[in-house]
């Protein structure tokens, strides 16, 4: 998919888009505002300690180690049973590790253990056992028993410095013993004394200053809270505004893969840029849709008033006009490949908007089975083409139905025959055609179907043009393709294209109004929305033997489109 054809796609199914993101965003925001309040508590732990005066490498190495084995452990059955039993709770321990999550640092031992709950409370509780659970269930010993441990080392410094001071007190009474002495015997004894006294003294300090050091060296894997959880104020969940922003988001790009898969599986031709890129033709008018109930209100070009939907048809006009450049063409058909594609409504009011113009048009019904043009003029079918057929001695000038005095003309079908294809193969149909182009500057047969039936084809042999047209969001493109080729393989001379119930693109917030009584432009605010255009009415006089009066505008002062977007068609046959 082009990226024309991707942009075009989202104009057109824009409400789709809409639609999608209202609805998610709306089933988020109710869905969100119905969950309840969440709460987030965490606590902090170390592994190991912060007070060892020569930590190396090695300990920091090991205490980011033993972390991601601490952090694996909270999340163990074990320590969250256990926090259940502690705390009365009778929940599985499945569901409370669904609520925990741990986190840890690789660069530091730390560990971080949150909790989520609906209850605040409730969730500070939780970290706070769950860290208290893993410091008991952990290998590092709980904190009462390194508490033990330090106390017998504390009495065990207090008994070991006493001894030191005893004995430096006995050494200083030695010396003035020594200094006292008056004997060779008694001093000796008191130096051996003090040799002795040192002795133990220099044991004595060395086992206080390796008990110090104990003390003062870290537990590698030990287990220390160093920020205890705190009961949380403020809810972390759920998150509104996120939730709608996501939802809406989402709908958004399910609505665009949506319109992609919707594309991709609608193979019609749905825009100017469709028809020209599929069928590889000119694209000589663009007609959105008409509204209206008969086939009288079809023929918009029949209304004096101003209307966007006539003014299609004269750019259609125009276009062929300038199509005819380097050719000149007396005979053009109108044709679609599928029935129901609006052929008919063109033919009706391209003839008469040439008849406004100035020239001398005659519009043949030459679809023998399912004739619509009669309906559309409000004229007698009685007699008609089929009647020329069944007498050759009756004059094709009194066969035909003046709907605009000197301008245009229509022949009707008349009765439907059993054998059309036979009759439009004919040697006659030849000396029809040419007796109504003596009459006409123009004459414009609205044949059946390409690929219905025979008929078209065989009158691409008895005409100069043809023009196909094809229905927005109906006609598929490998049908428009179909008939196409069966046109060009025949020998056929294709004119140009016809859009028919074409989308509205790119039209501007503003449209001018031009007043063929006046000639003044006045400018016109109208609404985006495509409107029905306004009821067209035939003109007759009477009956359905009477023909109806088109009103002929000035249109010297038009000025031909430059390009073919505009009103609009019934899909018809």
């Amino acid at each position: 998919m082009e990226l024309s054809q991707f942009t075009s796609a989202l104009r057109r199914w824009w409400w789709i888009i809409v639609a999608s993101v209202l609805v998610a965003a709306a089933t988020s925001y109710f869905v969100t505002r119905s969950l309840p309040k969440t709460y987030y508590s965490q606590t902090t732990l170390l592994v190991g300690s912060v007070t060892n005066p020569n930590p190396d490498q090695n300990d920091f190495m090991l205490g980011q180690t033993l972390a991601q084995v601490y952090a694996s452990l909270a999340l163990r059955e074990p320590v969250l049973r256990g926090t259940l039993e502690a705390l009365n709770l009778d929940w599985d321990w499945q569901a409370l590790r669904e609520q925990v999550s741990t986190r840890t640092d690789l660069r530091s031992p730390l560990i971080e253990i949150s909790v989520v709950d609906t209850d605040p409370q409730r969730a500070k509780v939780l970290a706070d056992e769950i860290a208290r659970q893993l410091i008991l269930q952990g290998p590092g010993g709980t904190d009462a028993a390194r508490a033990m441990d330090r106390e017998f080392a504390m009495q065990q410094l207090a008994s070991l410095k006493a001894r030191i001071e005893q004995g430096e007190a006995e050494l200083r009474q030695l010396d003035e013993a020594i200094a006292k002495a008056t004997s060779r015997r008694e001093i000796e004894d008191a130096r051996q004394r003090q040799i002795a006294i040192n002795t133990q003294i220099a044991t004595w300090q060395g086992n206080y200053a390796q008990i110090q050091a104990n003390l003062l060296k870290d537990v590698p894997n030990s287990l220390t809270v160093i920020e205890p959880a705190v009961v949380p104020t403020v809810p972390i969940g759920p998150r509104l505004t996120q939730n709608v922003l996501l939802a809406a988001i989402a709908g958004l790009l399910l609505a665009i893969a949506a319109i992609v898969v919707l594309e991709l599986i609608d193979d019609t031709i749905k825009t100017s840029d469709d028809a020209r890129r599929t069928l590889g033709l000119p694209l000589l008018g663009s007609i959105t849709y008409i509204g209206g109930s008969g086939y009288t209100d079809r023929l918009v070009t029949a209304s004096p008033q101003y209307s966007r939907v006539a003014e299609a048809y004269r750019v259609l006009r125009t276009n062929l006009q300038f199509s005819k450049v380097g050719h000149s063409f007396h005979t053009l058909m109108v044709t679609s490949s599928k029935p129901k594609e609006g052929k008919s409504t063109t033919a009706a009011n391209l003839a008469a908007v040439i008849a406004q113009s100035g020239k001398r048009v005659i519009l043949v019904d030459a679809d023998l089975r399912r004739p619509v043009q009669h309906q559309i003029f409000e004229v007698d079918n009685q007699e008609g083409l089929t009647t020329a057929f069944l007498d050759e001695h009756v004059s094709v000038e009194k066969l035909l139905k003046p709907v605009m005095a000197d301008s245009l003309s229509v022949l009707p079908s008349g009765p439907i025959p059993y054998n059309p294809s036979e009759l439009l193969d004919s040697e006659r149909m030849i000396h029809i055609l040419e007796e109504l182009k003596r009459k006409a500057d123009l004459v414009i047969l609205d044949s059946p179907p390409v690929l219905s039936v025979a008929d078209a084809t065989i009158l691409t042999a008895r005409v100069d043009g043809v023009l196909l047209v094809v229905d927005s969001g109906y006609t598929r493109r490998g049908t428009a393709k179909q008939a196409r080729d069966v046109l060009q393989r025949v020998g056929a001379t294709i004119v140009g294209v016809v859009l028919n119930r074409a989308p509205i693109e790119r039209q501007s917030d503003y449209d001018y109004e031009y007043s063929p009584e006046t000639g003044e432009k006045k400018r016109k605010k109208h609404s985006k929305k495509q409107a029905a255009p306004e009821p067209a009415t035939a003109g007759a006089t009477g009956g359905m033997l009477k023909p109806i009066k088109l009103t002929k505008p000035a249109l010297k002062a038009d000025k031909p489109a430059s390009n073919g977007t505009g009103a609009a068609t019934e899909r018809a046959s």
